[in-house]
């Protein structure tokens, strides 16, 4: 149905041409937003009336009467109705609705790709600092993260994921000196115990480990304990290696998987915060104020100019340069642009806003080639967690928030998966413990599951009797011509728009929107019609449009990163 919808636009954009040339562009299709109205629906003639000076009801008549003489409307549309002041209803022949279904059983686990389009794209998520479990948090992100790349990975790009984090900083010396006194037997509450230190039993299962001089292995990095407490260096190794390998853990349980680990001490090490701030003094985009290092961020539509260097502490002037946050932040997106990455992507919480600008400001101020814009920002908002009608928020594990371990734990994989990328980003959401492991329609989750596997019930009952799936793909399907049937159909072409849109606009929630209401089109019909009836033509035509259905169910649930069960 995809190429008979693009050879409608096309003949709806070659009358467009013939009446106002150069308004071929205007051609484009909505969904009606009442079913009954139609199937398509343009608004192109409104759109024409004003520059043909004609009232939009009378360009609509001609507009129609030429659409049905072409070849495309002739063969696959039933009927163009003119209503309001000028819109076009378009009413599919059933045969048009039926083609959906030989496209989806052909492409199978590729219904909905495009092709390749000879780009990378970077993703870049989680970038958790190893100094403790993920929190829920983190989980969000890896889920919008992970499906990101998925559906920009269905629009033809090569995607590449990586996280990003410090193994030096302040955060990893607080680590080193919790570990240390850990293991040297304090604990929280005692006077020598700092108030800033990590207090989770975590803590404790690393001194304890260092002690015995285990060795440990993350995706990026091993190190075995020195045993010895008083040595800061092994300690600081060992405890960055240990929560990395409880990262890769958790995220191995959610199904996320990452190309490359960035390291932000490397930008130091390898001189690239120098260099990045040579750029931009060379670019004549910073001045010196106050002894400090500034950017002129304001050139570039931020609200002020920022601080790239902090002034040298009084008495210290041979002490190291200081740089702010979004120095190194400047470097590393440098290195984005130059390792090919066109497109880059960074999934952050809304605490990371004010970032947004002045590293654009400072890549635009490198002089680099880096286009406006870049990078894409997709900002969320932290999660709270309910049980029993009471919100949970810490961990014995963590000691003050809910782990994402803790959640899968309590629920699903795929239920922390689904249910996490079932809101728009940035908007506050409860994420409700009973409700993901209810197995009922309230939970969506279940809801599009058990979709799946009853129709792969009812497939496996017909291949249990000598049924064939390969023999539904040249199946008779003019029986499918219901009002549910159709519904399904029309549900079922909507899935390769759905997915474009949802990359260009950065929402995943799209994709279990339309599951949902994939779901719900299925259980409409099942309730309707029965599949498994005597006639074999009628028969085999049912048992095609639910073996399509279950493939869009499989398709859509990958994406999400959740799994598409055939038994329940």
């Amino acid at each position: 149905m995809l190429s008979l919808k693009n050879d409608l636009l096309a003949a709806l954009a070659a009358e467009l041409d013939k009446l106002l040339p150069g308004a071929a562009a205007k051609a484009a299709f909505e969904s009606p937003k009442v079913a009954s109205h139609g199937d398509f629906a343009s608004t192109a003639a409104m759109q024409l009336a004003k520059p043909l000076g004609k009232n939009p009801r009378q360009v609509a008549e001609a507009l129609s009467e030429a659409l049905q003489k072409t070849e495309s409307f002739t063969r696959w549309v039933e009927s163009i109705d003119i209503a309001g002041p000028g819109f076009l209803n378009i009413r599919l022949k059933p045969e048009a609705k039926q083609q959906v279904i030989r496209e989806v059983l052909n492409a199978a686990t590729h219904f909905g790709d495009q092709p390749s389009l000879s780009k990378k794209m970077m993703v870049e998520f989680v970038s958790a600092n190893p100094t403790g479990p993920l929190h829920v948090g983190h989980g969000r992100q890896a889920a919008l993260g992970d499906t990101i790349c998925n559906l920009y990975q269905t629009q033809g790009w090569d995607v590449y994921r990586e996280f990003y984090y410090n193994d030096a900083g302040v955060q990893i010396g607080t680590l080193t000196n919790s570990t240390q006194l850990r293991g040297k037997g304090f604990k929280p509450g005692d006077t020598e115990w700092p108030e800033s230190s990590y207090a989770g039993d975590y803590i404790t299962d690393i001194a304890t480990d260092f002690i015995a001089k285990k060795t440990v292995t993350a995706d990026d990095r091993s190190t075995t304990a020195s045993g010895d407490l008083d040595d800061l260096a092994s300690i600081r190794e060992f405890a960055v290696a240990y929560l990395r390998r409880e990262q890769d853990l958790d995220l191995m349980a959610f199904s996320v998987k990452f190309d490359n680990y960035y390291l932000e001490s490397s930008l130091y090490s390898d001189g690239l915060v120098d260099k990045a701030v040579q750029m931009l003094q060379a670019a004549g985009k910073t001045y010196e104020q106050d002894g400090a290092l500034w950017l002129k961020s304001t050139d570039y539509g931020d609200d002020k100019d920022r601080v790239m260097r902090k002034s040298a502490p009084a008495g210290d002037e041979n002490a190291a340069p200081q740089y702010t946050y979004f120095v190194p932040d400047v470097a590393y997106h440098i290195t984005k642009w130059q390792r090919g990455f066109t497109k880059v992507v960074n999934i952050q919480g809304t605490d990371h806003h004010g970032t947004i600008a002045r590293v654009r400001a400072g890549l635009q101020a490198a002089n680099v080639g880096i286009p406006q814009g870049y990078p894409d920002y997709v900002l969320h908002t932290m999660v709270r967690v309910m049980r029993g009608g009471e919100e949970v928020k810490i961990s014995k594990r963590a000691g003050s928030y809910v782990t994402l371990r803790d959640l899968i734990e309590w629920t699903s994989k795929d239920a922390v998966r689904f249910f996490l990328l079932s809101r728009k980003p940035d908007t506050e959401y409860t994420f409700d413990i009973d409700l993901a492991v209810a197995k009922n329609n309230d939970n969506p989750v279940y809801y599009v599951q058990y979709a799946h596997a009853r129709i792969c019930s009812v497939l496996s009952t017909w291949a249990t009797s000598g049924g064939d799936r390969e023999t539904l793909k040249s199946a008779d399907l003019s029986p499918l011509t219901s009002p549910q049937a159709q519904a399904l159909m029309l549900q079922l072409a909507k899935y390769p728009d759905m997915l474009t849109s949802a990359a260009l606009d950065f929402a995943p929630h799209d994709v279990t929107f339309y599951l949902r209401d994939l779901a719900s089109c299925y259980h409409s019909y099942y309730d309707a019609e029965r599949i498994l009836v005597d006639d074999v033509q009628v028969k085999t035509a049912r048992l095609a449009l639910v073996a399509a259905t279950a493939q869009v169910i499989r398709n859509g649930l990958a994406v999400l990163g959740v799994s598409a069960p055939e038994k329940m």
